[in-house]
C-alpha cells in the first residue's frame, strides 16, 4: 500500500474522495466523496490505494482515529448510490465511524432511493453505519458548519490541488530530513568505529577529511532546514481562539507535522555538533599525544656525551641543552594536563619521568663535570710542578760557575737559590703521595704513571738544589780552588702518546658500564625489598596495606629475593674479579648460566604481579614507602628492574664484542651471548606457555619449549601424498604451533580482550602429536615453504606453510638435538636471507647481497 503521496499523486489529483481537515462533533475525520458521475468506474485497487493513504494521514497523529464519510450523490440515481456503498463497506481500511449520504434530489430517484435504502437497509447496517439526507441544512445536525467546505454550505477553505502539492511536498521534507538523519548516524557510526593509524602524518590527513565530511553535513542540514521554513511559511498557522481557560483549537496537521520535522532537525544538528565538538577534541588531543609521545621519545631518549666532555668547558653548554629540551617538553605536558587531555594520568607519568630521567642525567653530568674537574686539577698541579723543575733547571744550569768560585759570587749564587726555593716551595715541596691520597678517586693508571713521573723529576730536582746549596755554602765558608760544574742534562724527550680511544680502553669502559650498572641494579633491589616488601610485615604501617595484599608479597615480587642473593653474593663479585681480567667477563655468564633460569619464574609471574599492582597502585602504602626513599618512580618501574636487566645483559655482551675481535677470551663472550639470547628466547617461549588453555593435564611432562610462533595450517585424514592442487580447495587454519621435547602442541590464538593494561592474549589448545610418532616431510611438492607433519602411518596429515628461513630452524629443531640447532629458533625475524646446508650438518645464514652471516 502506498507511504507516500508521490506514489499515488495521479489517483489523488483526480479528487474522487479528499480529507478536508475537518472534524464531527465526536472528533471524528471528515473525509469527502464528491459528486463525481465517473466514480463506479474507477478501479477498485486505486479505489483501495486512495482510502488507505487518506486514512493512514491521522492515524500517525492519533491512535483509533474515527472516520466521518461525507457522499456527495445529490445528481446520482439509487443504482449508483447503492454500488458506492458496497465498494466503501468493501474497501474502508479505517474505523469507520458514520456514512452520510446526500440522497439523489430528483423525484423519481428520491423516491427509488427511499424505497432501496428501506429494504436494503439491514444490509448497509451491518457492514456500514448509513444516515441518508435530504438536503445539506441537514448536514449541520452531524457536523459543524465550520468543519465543512463551502458546497456543503461551511466555512472550511479547501484546494484539493494546493493539498496535494503540500502533501507531496511535506513528505519529501519529511524523507529529506530521515535521509539527514540516516547520514548522520553513518558518519557517527565511522568515526566511532575506525581505526586510527599510527603516524602523525595519517592522523591530521584523516582530521582533516573528517572535518570536510562535519562541514558538508552542515551545509545539507542548512540548506534542508531552509528547505523546511519556507514550506512551513506556506502553511498557514491556524489561529487559536480560546475555547476555555485551558482548551485552544487544534493546529492544522500539515503544520504541526512541518514544524515537528524541523524541530527534530533541529535537536539532531545540536547533537551531532555536540558530538563532533567532542570527536574532533579527542582527535586533536589523541594528535597531541602523538607529538607529545614522539618529542618523548627523542628527548627522554638517554644521549651518550661521552665525547663532549673532553674538556669541562663544553659542560655549562651541554647542561643547558638537556635542561631546556626537558623543561620544554614538561610545560608541553602541564600544558595538555591543564586542558584536561583524555590521556592526563600518562602524560603527566611520561612528565614524571622526564623529569626523572632529566635529573638523572644531570647528576651524572655534574659527577662527569666534577670527575673532569678534579682530574683537570691534578693536571694543573703536576703541569705546575713540571714547569716549575724546568725553571730550577733552567736556573741552575745558566748561573756563572766561573763567577761563583769567590765568596761573594758563591752568596750570592746561593741566595738566588734560596730565593727561587722559597716563592717555589709549594710546587717543589709537594708531596705525590698526598696527592695520591687527595685524588685517590679519579686516578687512572695513566693518572699514576704521570705522578710517578712528576715525582723522579722533583726528586731530582730537590737534589740537584741540595747538592748545588752545599757546594755554595762550602764556598762562602772557605775560599777554594773554583770548581766547575755541570749543568743538569735536559730530561727526555716524553714518549709518544698511545692512541686515547683504542680497542683496549673500549673494552674496559664496557667492563667498566657492566660492573657499575650491576652495582647499581643489586642496590635497586635491595632498595625494593628492604622499602616495600619488608615494610609490608612493619607493624606501623599494617594499617595503611590494603585488604588485596594481605599474604600476597609473593605474587607482587615473585621470586625477587632470589634474583637478589644471586647477583649480590654472586655474580656482582664475579665481575668484579674482572676489572683486572677482562678475557673472563664471557666465563662469568656461562659458569652461572644455569642461575639465571630463575628469571624465567620472575618473567611467569609477572603478568599476575601486575595485575595485582593496577588493584592498589594508589593506596596510601605505596606512596608511604615511596616517600621515604624519596623514589620519583613508583614501584611498578622498580618492579620492571630484572626484566630490563636480562636484555641489558646481551647489549653490553655485543658491545664487548666488537672491542674483542681478536682478544683472549672471545670464544666464551660468543658462547656468553648466545647463551643469554637463548635465555631471552626461553623466557618469551615460557611467557607464551603459560597462556594456553583447555590444555587437560600438566603441560610440563612435555619438556621444555624448543619453539613456538604462528602458521598457516591444512589438515588432511588420508593416506598417500598430500598434492598442492588438493590442498589449494581448503582454506588453511591459522594455527599457533608449541614444539616441546616431547610433543608439537596446537593451538589457536585469541584476539586480546580488555581494555588498557588489563589486555591479555591466549592459545586454545586443539590438539597435540606425540613426537615419538611423528614423521616429517621435509619439501612439498611445487612450493619450497611447505613441510608435512604426519602422524600414525599418516592417517592424519597437517601441511605447514612458513618462510623459507624459519622453515629450515624448525625442520633442524625438530629433527636433530634441540641443543645443537636452539640458536637458529631466532631466524623466523630474518625472511629476506637464504639457507646453505652443506654435508648435512655445516649451516650457514647469508644475506642475498652477501654481507653479513649467522
Amino acid at each position: 500500500l502506498p507511504t507516500r503521496a508521490r506514489d499515488i499523486v495521479d489517483e489523488l489529483t483526480k479528487g474522487f474522495a479528499f480529507l478536508s481537515g475537518g472534524r464531527g462533533k465526536d472528533n471524528g475525520c471528515i473525509i469527502t466523496f464528491p459528486e463525481n458521475p465517473h466514480f463506479n468506474q474507477v478501479p477498485q485497487e486505486v479505489l483501495v490505494k486512495v482510502l488507505s493513504y487518506l486514512t493512514r494521514i491521522p492515524s500517525q497523529r492519533e491512535s483509533d482515529t474515527k472516520f466521518i464519510l461525507i457522499l456527495d450523490r445529490r445528481l446520482a440515481t439509487w443504482t449508483s448510490v447503492k454500488m458506492t456503498l458496497q465498494r466503501i463497506a468493501a474497501s474502508f481500511p479505517g474505523n469507520l465511524h458514520l456514512v452520510m449520504v446526500l440522497r439523489p434530489t430528483g423525484f423519481f430517484q428520491r423516491t427509488f432511493t427511499d424505497i432501496g435504502f428501506r429494504f436494503s437497509q439491514e444490509d448497509f447496517l451491518l457492514k456500514l453505519p448509513v444516515v441518508m439526507l435530504s438536503s445539506v441544512s441537514d448536514l449541520l445536525t452531524y457536523i459543524d458548519e465550520k468543519q465543512l467546505t463551502p458546497e456543503f454550505g461551511g466555512t472550511l477553505e479547501y484546494c484539493h490541488s494546493e493539498w496535494v502539492i503540500f502533501r507531496t511536498a511535506i513528505e519529501s521534507f519529511a524523507l529529506t530530513v530521515k535521509e539527514i538523519a540516516q547520514m548522520l548516524q553513518t558518519f557517527g557510526m565511522e568515526l566511532a568505529e575506525m581505526e586510527l593509524p599510527e603516524d602523525i602524518y595519517s592522523i591530521e590527513r584523516i582530521l582533516a577529511l573528517r572535518t570536510e565530511k562535519y562541514y558538508q553535513l552542515k551545509e545539507d542540514i542548512t540548506t534542508v532546514t531552509k528547505e523546511g521554513n519556507m514550506l512551513l511559511c506556506s502553511l498557514e498557522e491556524p489561529d487559536t481562539d480560546e475555547l476555555g481557560e485551558e482548551q485552544t483549537q487544534e493546529r492544522s496537521g500539515d503544520w504541526e507535522t512541518v514544524n515537528r520535522l524541523l524541530a527534530q532537525l533541529h535537536e539532531m544538528e545540536t547533537a551531532f555538533d555536540g558530538f563532533w565538538e567532542k570527536h574532533q577534541l579527542k582527535m586533536e588531543q589523541y594528535l597531541q599525544l602523538w607529538k607529545f609521545e614522539q618529542h618523548f621519545q627523542e628527548v627522554g631518549r638517554k644521549p651518550k656525551y661521552t665525547t663532549l666532555f673532553s674538556s669541562s668547558l663544553r659542560f655549562p653548554s651541554v647542561q643547558k641543552d638537556l635542561t631546556g629540551k626537558a623543561q620544554v617538553m614538561i610545560l608541553h605536558g602541564h600544558q595538555l594536563a591543564a586542558n584536561h587531555h583524555y590521556a592526563l594520568n600518562l602524560i603527566c607519568q611520561q612528565c614524571n619521568e622526564l623529569r626523572h630521567h632529566s635529573d638523572v642525567l644531570l647528576e651524572e653530568i655534574k659527577r662527569k663535570h666534577n670527575h673532569l674537574q678534579k682530574t683537570l686539577d691534578l693536571l694543573t698541579s703536576l703541569q705546575q710542578a713540571l714547569e716549575c723543575c724546568d725553571e730550577g733547571a733552567y736556573l741552575l744550569a745558566n748561573q756563572p760557575m766561573d763567577k761563583c768560585q769567590s765568596r761573594e759570587g758563591a752568596q750570592k749564587a746561593l741566595q738566588e737559590i734560596e730565593k727561587f726555593l722559597e716563592s717555589s716551595s709549594l710546587y717543589l715541596n709537594a708531596d705525590p703521595q698526598i696527592l695520591s691520597s687527595d685524588f685517590e678517586l679519579i686516578l687512572t693508571p695513566e693518572l699514576k704513571a704521570r705522578i710517578q713521573t712528576v715525582q723522579i723529576k722533583l726528586d731530582n730536582v730537590r737534589c740537584m738544589f741540595k747538592n748545588r746549596q752545599a757546594c755554595f755554602r762550602k764556598l762562602a765558608d772557605k775560599q777554594v780552588r773554583p770548581v766547575q760544574l755541570v749543568a743538569p742534562r735536559p730530561e727526555n724527550p716524553p714518549r709518544s702518546k698511545s692512541p686515547l680511544f683504542s680497542p683496549k680502553h673500549g673494552n674496559v669502559h664496557v667492563i667498566n658500564e657492566l660492573i657499575e650498572t650491576e652495582r647499581v641494579y643489586v642496590e635497586e633491589l635491595f632498595t625494593v625489598l628492604m622499602g616495600y616488601r619488608a615494610e609490608m610485615d612493619n607493624p606501623s604501617m599494617t594499617f595503611l596495606l590494603p585488604p588485596v595484599l594481605q599474604n600476597c608479597k609473593d605474587v607482587l615480587f615473585g621470586n625477587m629475593p632470589e634474583i637478589y642473593d644471586f647477583h649480590n653474593k654472586t655474580f656482582l663479585h664475579l665481575l668484579e674479579s674482572c676489572l683486572e681480567t677482562p678475557e673472563r667477563v664471557g666465563y662469568c655468564f656461562l659458569e652461572r648460566v644455569e642461575d639465571f633460569q630463575m628469571y624465567e619464574k620472575y618473567c611467569q609471574n609477572k603478568p599476575r604481579s601486575e595485575s595485582l599492582w593496577r588493584q592498589c597502585a594508589e593506596s596510601l602504602f605505596f606512596q608511604e614507602c615511596q616517600r621515604k626513599l624519596e623514589h620519583k618512580l613508583g614501584l611498578d618501574s622498580y618492579l620492571l628492574k630484572p626484566v630490563q636487566r636480562l636484555t641489558k645483559y646481551q647489549l653490553l655482551l655485543k658491545e664487548l664484542l666488537k672491542y674483542s675481535t681478536s682478544c683472549e677470551g672471545v670464544e666464551e663472550l660468543q658462547e656468553a651471548l648466545v647463551a643469554m639470547l637463548d635465555l631471552l628466547k626461553s623466557v618469551n617461549d615460557s611467557m607464551h606457555q603459560i597462556s594456553i588453555t583447555g590444555y587437560h593435564g600438566d603441560i610440563g611432562e612435555l619438556g621444555k619449549v624448543l619453539m613456538q610462533g604462528s602458521f598457516s595450517v591444512w589438515t588432511g585424514h588420508r593416506k598417500g601424498p598430500t598434492k598442492m592442487k588438493d590442498l589449494a580447495r581448503f582454506k588453511p587454519m591459522q594455527r599457533h604451533l608449541f614444539l616441546y621435547e616431547k610433543a608439537l602442541v596446537f593451538c589457536k590464538k585469541r584476539e586480546d580482550h580488555g581494555d588498557g593494561y588489563d589486555k591479555t592474549s591466549s592459545y586454545s589448545f586443539k590438539n597435540f602429536l606425540k613426537m615419538s610418532a611423528v614423521g616429517i616431510t621435509e619439501n612439498v611438492k611445487g612450493d619450497h615453504r611447505k613441510f608435512e607433519i604426519w602422524y600414525s602411518g599418516r592417517e592424519e596429515v597437517y601441511v605447514v606453510q612458513v618462510g623459507v628461513l624459519y622453515r629450515c630452524a624448525f625442520l633442524l629443531v625438530a629433527l636433530q638435538s634441540p641443543g645443537k640447532y636452539k640458536a637458529l629458533a631466532d631466524c623466523k625475524k630474518l625472511d629476506s636471507e637464504d639457507l646453505l646446508v652443506k654435508n648435512g650438518d655445516v649451516i650457514q645464514l647469508v644475506h642475498e647481497d652477501g654481507e653479513g652471516q649467522w
